[in-house]
């Protein structure tokens, strides 16, 4: 009886992990470049009371054998990268990936973060930074008497300069790309870092080496999918009540049996 017990237990366990990350999913489904997070789960160890394969005492292979399974158990939680619907801005600032890729920001300890949110500000010295004031890598510094900014496809950023006859080239934009996106470590603020499992960033131009364009003036939006979160609460919610009755059941079965003794 003990074995029904710690076996919805883990089942409990697992539902509520899932649970947690599709409310965290959902309190972001307004967040910019947000990333829905998908969680995965495999089946614990089980006891061979008859492995398969094994003769009966008539001397036939028996077809299948006796295997009971421990539970569940969450195996991992990723990140889901695909694009987020395009939100039009038109601030000069504003920036969407169209594509895969990241932008670099430099953190506060001197690394390198790297983010899907391409709401960025000017600073007060003309420098594109995070809406935390975290800067882009590599810098880019706007002339005080900017008239009008412009960032291509391609990330180059030129303006045009009060007093001055042709664009100025203020630099260009570079984006990163890894093999493994969802080994990234989420540090939260819409920041990843990189981790073994992502391997190390693929720097390039916007448009090259498989990296996306740069659309100026719009945002990329969360790829949260409000509809299929709540079906899978509604999954989660079932499974978890499930679970916690079979605890119930399991209990009463024990405390019946300890009577009849």
């Amino acid at each position: 009886m003990l074995r029904s017990l710690n076996t919805a237990a883990t089942g409990m366990d697992s539902q509520q992990r899932l649970i947690d990350t599709l409310s965290n999913n959902m309190a972001n489904v307004n967040t910019i470049g947000f990333k829905a997070s998908k969680a995965y789960f495999h089946d614990l160890l089980y006891q061979n009371i008859r492995a398969p394969g094994l003769q009966t005492t008539t001397g036939v292979i028996a077809p299948s054998g006796i295997q009971i399974g421990n539970g569940s158990k969450i195996v991992s939680v990723e990140k889901s990268f695909d694009e987020g619907a395009i939100k039009i801005t038109n601030k000069d600032t504003d920036m969407a990936i169209m594509g895969k890729g990241f932008f670099r920001i430099q953190l506060p300890d001197g690394t390198i973060g790297y983010t899907r949110d391409g709401t960025f500000r000017r600073s007060a010295d003309g420098r594109i930074v995070t809406s935390e004031g975290l800067p882009l890598i590599p810098e880019i510094v706007i002339p005080p008497n900017t008239l009008h900014l412009t960032i291509g496809l391609d990330g180059l950023v030129s303006a045009k300069v009060s007093g001055e006859q042709e664009p100025r080239n203020l630099g260009q934009i570079l984006l990163a790309n890894f093999i493994n996106p969802a080994g990234l470590n989420s540090m939260g603020r819409n920041l990843y870092t990189v981790t073994p499992s992502s391997g190390e960033p693929i720097v390039a131009i916007p448009g090259e080496n498989g990296i996306g364009n740069i659309d100026q003036g719009e945002l990329e939006t969360s790829n949260v999918n409000i509809v299929e979160e709540m079906v899978q609460l509604i999954v989660g919610q079932r499974a978890y009540e499930l679970n916690s009755k079979v605890i119930k059941t399991g209990d009463e079965m024990l405390s019946s049996t300890n009577q009849m003794k």
